[in-house]
């Protein structure tokens, strides 16, 4: 089966910071924009950002435990392949990207085992990146 790409709007509240950390840190191919919003080609996927004054979830975060870690909730994210995972926690590393959970294997030798690491945005926005060793596993219990 093949997935149709989402689309995602964001807000933040600096939107040349966002378009930066996109852009940027990220290496995420701009789309259209205008002063107010930036398109931008989340693998494969159109993620938007929109100017917007901070929101509740902004200002203060919720977490959820799962396996030992505050996972931040809301958050957004990609699955990726392991070795595009693998280089991407590299990526974030070299910018000296500030992680919410460092880039670890979540669930070791069990079901659903994966590659995760979590993140913010300038403006608050939680992102999580994973990668399974064994894609069928996605939705395993």
């Amino acid at each position: 089966m093949s997935l149709s790409p989402f689309h995602l709007a964001i807000p933040v509240y600096d939107l040349a910071a966002a378009r930066t950390f996109y852009g940027e840190v990220f290496g995420l191919e701009e789309g259209r924009s205008s002063t107010q919003w930036v398109d931008f080609d989340f693998y494969g996927h159109q993620l938007v950002i929109h100017e917007h004054p901070k929101t509740a979830s902004q200002e203060s975060v919720h977490s959820n435990p799962v396996d030992g870690h505050d996972v931040p909730v809301p958050h957004f994210g990609i699955i990726l392949g392991w070795e595009q995972w693998e280089a991407l926690a590299e990526r974030l590393k070299s910018f000296d990207t500030e992680f919410v959970i460092e880039p670890y294997i979540r669930f070791k030798g069990q079901v659903g085992e994966q590659a995760t690491m979590f993140l913010f945005d300038p403006c608050g926005n939680a992102l999580e990146f994973k990668a399974f060793k064994d894609m069928s596993q996605l939705f395993a219990k």
